[in-house]
Formats: structure tokens, sequence, C-alpha cells
């Protein structure tokens, strides 16, 4: 299975469309728009995710910019209905099957982070919902989706180089152990790491000012094995 991973793309997402070479799944973990009230941002990079038709699979979730997802629910499902080939994860599942290849993998999806300035998807930290939304994961899961990182993963913000990740999130994956655990958040930590049993990526595409510097991660999965292979463009 050839998958790419994007994230924090704050209404840059076109910056890195000659860096998406295709594949089976183009997935994106949070943050399409900028303040997040405006409703063209979320039409404008539906249009464009709708149209990167090398990739047979669509999937996003929320992130803490996002502010219309959580605002204005009723409204974003309507705008979704508008395009039938994107999935939008909100603490839910979905299975992808590649019909093609006879390969399966389930996906689950949550845009929830601990309270950063009072943006969108903010839940206190360590808080009783920030772990009950995390214990609503599943346990077997193929891919997981969030839009920050668990802590100690990718996490180190280059201000004052402090972890900053979600701690309750970090102890529901060391006990669920998912395949791939994807996020974004914090721009200046992008990065790939393998615990030996879970691939972690931080696909912010965009660093800390907001400049396109990371290329999107793009390589063939082997699900049964758990084996990366990198992919060149």
């Amino acid at each position: 299975m050839i998958i790419t991973f994007i994230s924090d793309t704050h209404t840059k997402h076109r910056y890195c469309e000659d860096d998406l070479p295709g594949g089976d799944l183009l997935i994106h973990a949070g943050d399409i728009m900028n303040s997040g009230y405006d409703e063209n941002d979320v039409w404008e990079f539906l249009d464009w995710f709708d149209k990167q038709e090398k990739y047979k699979g669509h999937v996003f979730i929320a992130g803490n910019h996002d502010r219309y997802f959580e605002n204005k629910p009723d409204e974003t499902k309507n705008i979704l209905r508008e395009y039938p080939y994107i999935t939008y994860l909100q603490d839910n599942s979905l299975l992808y099957t590649n019909e093609e290849n006879n390969d399966a993998c389930s996906i689950y999806g949550s845009p929830w982070q601990p309270t950063f300035h009072n943006w969108a998807f903010n839940l206190p930290r360590n808080g009783e919902e920030l772990l009950n939304k995390w214990n609503d994961i599943p346990e077997d899961i193929d891919i997981l989706i969030t839009h920050g990182p668990p802590w100690g993963h990718l996490d180190v913000t280059p201000y004052g180089n402090l972890n900053v990740g979600c701690e309750v999130l970090r102890e529901r994956i060391d006990v669920i152990k998912p395949k791939i655990h994807v996020f974004g958040h914090i721009h200046g930590a992008n990065g790939y790491y393998f615990n030996g049993h879970t691939h972690f990526f931080n696909a912010s595409v965009l660093n800390e000012r907001y400049n396109y510097t990371n290329k999107p991660f793009h390589f063939e999965w082997n699900q049964a094995t758990n084996e990366i292979k990198w992919l060149k463009d």
C-alpha cells in the first residue's frame, strides 16, 4: 500500500502539490485553515484535496486552527456531503480497502489535543475528558491520525526545547500499539521515528514561520510485516 502524509498546510496546500506523486492513500493530519473562521478556507481546501486524483483514498482530520469544524458541525457536514470521495474523521474509524491488491487497513482519526491558547478541539491537559477521547481509540487500529503528538515522540518545540505532546495519548499509544501514528501540530518537530512496533510521523509541511520547507512523507507500507519502504517522487 502506497501512502502519503501531510499536515498543517494552513491554506498553503498548493505549495506541496508537486510533491504528491500519487498512491493508495493521501492523509492530512489537520490544520487546513488559518484563523479557522473563514468558511472559504474549507471549500478551497476540499476542492483541492478532491482533485488529487492520483490517490485512491483521501482522508483528513481537523486541527486546532480548524475552528469551523468545531464551531459549526452542521454546516461542516453539509459541506462534506459535496465531496463523497473524501473521508473526514472525528473520533471515528474507517476501513480502507484497496480492492486491486486485496489490501485493507483500519484507520482512526481524532482532532483533540491539550489546551493551547484556546484554539479548537482543546481539552484540559491530563484531564478526564481528554483521557476519555483517547480511551475511545480501538485497540485494533492500524493507522492512527491525531492532530497533536504523543508526549516524547516528535513533540519538541523550538521555543524552550520542551516536550509538549499529550501524556495521556502517549499512555494509550503504549497500550494499543498502532502500526502507524501520524500527527502534526508542532511544526518544528517534523520527522519520523520507529520504536519497534509503531512508526511515528510528524507530517507538518510548514516550518514555524509558515513556510513550506518539509516534504510530504511518501512510502510503501506492508501491513502484514509493518515494514515501510521510502519512495521517491
